[in-house]
């Protein structure tokens, strides 16, 4: 019996994924499609994430759809609205009878000579094994493995008696009222967690190894709700959108340019909020620049405020070990704990770990080059998307999308059924796929693809410069190769991006 044949298969049914499915509603509504989601149910981390206080990190005029205005009050929005949103929004584009629920992916082999995947998924509610084929394989997963958060070994842990939770897995019935709480950790997750818990817990110390860049930003938009009172919608949305494009734009290229004055424009903005001699540079103040790492959002300084009223404090030390009643610093310290959770961080996965063949080869990404962000050498048909690291992730998820939609439309147009990027010079240096120093990144940089010095073969991180290039630039350029499927398109792939040949 024939597998089931669709024209693009999207993997994940998250954020990105349907939004994919929406695009390819509208863009390219001749196209079969499918989702393919591990979970039993859409709306990838929104879906998956239930700790206390969940919230975007960005801005929900960037993190929402393009097409799909965010119509809430707040701008700073809370797991549950964004999971709502998701989910009227496939409903809406009557994408949801598209998804295939409990399929994990597992292996995905391309063949030239048919010019086509064929794409292995397990049910995950059954021991069933599921195949299909595509013409062209969106990979909408995220870059982070769901079913576990990277959790270090910490000395002594196997001796506390109270709780350890990750964020990643919150318990249902977690109590925490009247409890002490270390939260371990100075990123996003934290800086969300501390003052969510602070309304019930006894106290809430927030311990951090480094302190990372916190920022206070309305939980709504002021500008946003004056254009809302004047024009409709679909016509404030997206003033708004690209005035918070700009917004966030200058601020990065700003701590590019001149990181010594954002240094003291954020420290500036955290002492205004703290007590009176509070120990800003020591909690506050990192040793990198700002954006070597994502910086840290709060919505109405709400973890400056639990630190004021003291249901909140912060620890900027080393775990010496566990103990069976808290944790035992470097410093001598202690620190008395009821429950301790562990924010320490995500692993990265591509692709949500799937193995990948091409024409009987077997990829390691890592041996790749980029191109434009979303494809990778010597790969035909492959693309995914991967958010922007100094901005929202649906940013790029629109033109990534987009961009898949005009490359569908163009094959077809042409007469083609192949289209494989191709590596730059290898004579040429290449660099770090992600540009950041997050300890997530670090630790698994060297699994991920590398990127080219310049355009197509170089990541933008710049959203203006991707509009042009994804949404309104040549499909055909010196990175890329369209052909029929056969003996041409087998030739292609096996020439681009020869592993030994990357220099790194």
């Amino acid at each position: 019996m024939e597998p089931e044949h669709v024209d693009v298969l999207i993997v994940g049914a998250g954020l990105s994924g349907i939004g994919a499915a929406c695009h390819l509603r509208a863009d390219s509504p001749g196209k079969s499609f499918a989702i393919l989601e591990s979970r039993a149910a859409s709306g990838g981390t929104w879906d998956l994430f239930r700790y206390p206080g969940i919230r975007s990190d960005s801005d929900m005029f960037t993190l929402g759809y393009a097409f799909k205005p965010w119509t809430e009050a707040k701008a700073i929005a809370d797991g549950p609205s964004i999971l709502r949103y998701i989910r009227e929004t496939a409903a809406e584009h009557d994408v949801e009878e598209r998804i295939r629920y409990n399929h994990r992916v597992v292996r995905a082999e391309w063949s030239s000579q048919e010019a086509r995947w064929t794409v292995t998924a397990a049910r995950t509610d059954s021991d069933e094994q599921v195949t299909l084929t595509c013409d062209f394989l969106f990979g909408c997963t995220g870059y982070y493995r769901y079913d576990e958060g990277y959790s270090p070994r910490f000395p002594g842990s196997e001796r506390f008696t109270g709780e350890v939770v990750h964020p990643q897995h919150w318990p249902e019935d977690l109590d925490y009222a009247g409890k002490r709480v270390v939260v371990i950790g100075s990123g996003a997750t934290a800086v969300t967690l501390i003052p969510s818990m602070a309304d019930r817990a006894a106290h809430v110390t927030m311990l951090q190894r480094s302190p990372s860049y916190v920022m206070s930003l309305p939980a709504k938009d002021p500008i946003a709700d004056f254009l809302r009172r004047l024009l409709p919608a679909k016509a404030a949305y997206p003033i708004v959108r690209w005035k918070n494009v700009a917004l966030s734009s200058t601020l990065f290229q700003l701590s590019r340019r001149a990181p010594g004055f954002v240094k003291k424009l954020i420290r500036k903005g955290v002492q205004r909020q703290l007590p009176e001699g509070y120990a800003v540079d020591t909690h506050f103040a990192p040793t990198y620049d700002p954006w070597d790492q994502r910086l840290c959002l709060v919505p109405d300084g709400d973890l400056f405020k639990a630190i004021r009223s003291g249901r909140a404090s912060v620890v900027t030390d080393r775990i010496e070990t566990f103990t069976e009643s808290g944790i035992r610093l470097a410093s001598g310290g202690e620190l008395e704990a009821d429950v301790i959770v562990t924010a320490t961080g995500l692993n990265l996965l591509l692709l949500g770990g799937m193995s990948i063949a091409v024409d009987g080869r077997e990829i390691d990404l890592s041996k790749t080059v980029g191109y434009k962000g979303m494809m990778f050498s010597g790969v035909p048909n492959l693309a995914v998307t991967i958010g922007y690291t100094n901005a929202s992730w649906t940013l790029k998820g629109d033109l990534a999308a987009e961009y898949v939609c005009r490359l569908v439309n163009h094959m077809e147009a042409t007469g083609n059924n192949v289209v494989t990027p191709l590596a730059p010079d290898p004579s040429l240096p290449t660099e770090p796929f992600i540009d950041l120093a997050s300890g997530y990144v670090l630790r698994s940089i060297d699994d991920l693809p590398r990127q080219g010095m310049r355009a197509p073969w170089r990541l933008h991180q710049n959203y203006a410069l991707d509009v042009v290039m994804l949404k309104r630039g040549a499909l055909e350029d010196d990175g890329i190769r369209f052909t029929r499927g056969g003996e041409a398109a087998a030739r292609v792939a096996a020439q681009a991006a020869p592993p030994d040949q990357l220099v790194v």
